[in-house]
């Protein structure tokens, strides 16, 4: 986790060119609904328009830590937050709004509303337990994301302008007949999938504007579909919709899936990239045999590429090796991976990361970082 982070951290760092500065001559005052006021200060600087400027002191979601117990894997994790972030951004614009992570759902309220229907938890979403069988009820819902959105009201003042809720469904449902026993699997369908989702946004609205603080606001509800644990690509977000009041507008669908580069699913469906990729994997094999693979992660919006994530994991150590390799595997991005898309290439060592490569769609070569 700690190495994640720092490459996370270096990867912002190089994108912008240089380290942001997280603080600024600008106070702001945040009202909620209690008439509460507090003071704190907005970051100045920001990233990208991808990006939502924040108040400091940072704010941890009140449901902190319940994601990882509820979701397969890191991807997944990071797909469910930065999709929802995509998805806000259709709603709340980056320019207007600032990003605060969920203040009203707390961890003991969501761990109720993610469990079974019972007579000890009426407010479960999932169905009732009734057995195991091929008729039974699976667990459709597996995890609800709050995010909040901040808009200044006037010059130094800023209150809550919207929520977007997550709601993380299923694909497949794993369960055990008896404690430590073998796992069973239960696929659900798409179509199933998005009913339910759809069913529960509808329920979690009607909780949401009987909270304290959300009667008025906009809440804006997507809908993401967690792929399978043994998956190495994440899921995706399927559906969104949004509501000023007690109903929900039409679901808009979000056409995007993500890919392992290369695999089966990919050449099938993106043969062109899957190929160049291959050809990016053949080239680097040709001249640096010391290493354990090259692996790639493609987001797909509409059917085009919008962003590579490669991992390449080294076994060599020496500066001059990794600095080289560094240089031509810069070159071969070039040569192979697909313009339009945002790049970053991982090159690792047992050590942590070693190196960093990123390229925007907007950029006209790649640029290349060592870390000391």
């Amino acid at each position: 986790m700690k190495k994640y982070l720092i490459l996370v951290l270096a990867s912002l760092l190089v994108l912008t060119g240089c380290a942001p500065k997280l603080t600024s001559d600008e106070k702001v005052v945040t009202k909620d609904e209690e008439k509460k006021s507090e003071t704190g200060i907005m970051t100045k600087n920001q990233i990208s328009e991808n990006y939502y400027k924040t108040v400091l002191p940072y704010k941890a979601s009140k449901s902190r830590g319940l994601v990882v117990s509820n979701i397969y894997s890191r991807y997944d994790i990071n797909e469910l937050e930065a999709g929802l972030m995509r998805i806000s951004q259709n709603e709340y614009s980056s320019d207007n709004y600032l990003f605060q992570e969920g203040q009203y759902l707390d961890k003991d309220l969501l761990t109720s509303w993610l469990g079974r229907k019972s007579d000890k938890n009426k407010e479960g979403l999932n169905p009732v337990d009734n057995g195991f069988g091929e008729n039974r009820n699976p667990i459709y819902l597996a995890h609800i994301l709050e995010q909040d959105y901040l808009k200044k009201t006037d010059k130094d003042t800023v209150s809550l302008g919207g929520v977007s809720i997550a709601l993380a469904m299923n694909s497949v449902d794993y369960y055990q007949k008896e404690q430590y026993g073998d796992t069973f699997e239960q696929d659900i369908s798409d179509d199933k999938l998005l009913a339910e989702g759809k069913a529960m946004s509808q329920t979690i609205l009607t909780r949401i504007r009987q909270t304290k603080g959300l009667e008025n606001v906009p809440v804006t509800i997507a809908i993401y579909k967690q792929g399978r644990r043994d998956a190495v690509a994440p899921g995706n977000y399927v559906a969104y919709a949004t509501a000023n009041g007690n109903e929900l507008g039409n679901f808009k669908t979000v056409k995007e899936k993500n890919y392992i580069l290369p695999s089966t699913e990919a050449a099938s469906d993106h043969k062109s990239d899957n190929d160049s990729f291959l050809n990016f994997k053949a080239d680097i094999e040709k001249y640096y045999p010391n290493f354990t693979g090259v692996v790639g992660r493609a987001r797909y919006e509409d059917g085009q590429m919008r962003e590579l994530a490669v991992d390449i994991p080294l076994q060599f150590y020496g500066e001059a090796e990794i600095i080289g390799f560094t240089q031509y595997v810069t070159d071969l991005v070039g040569k192979h991976l697909p313009k339009e898309a945002s790049l970053q290439v991982n090159i690792s060592t047992s050590d942590g990361p070693a190196a960093l490569i990123t390229r925007k769609p907007s950029d006209s070569a790649a640029t290349a970082h060592i870390y000391n």
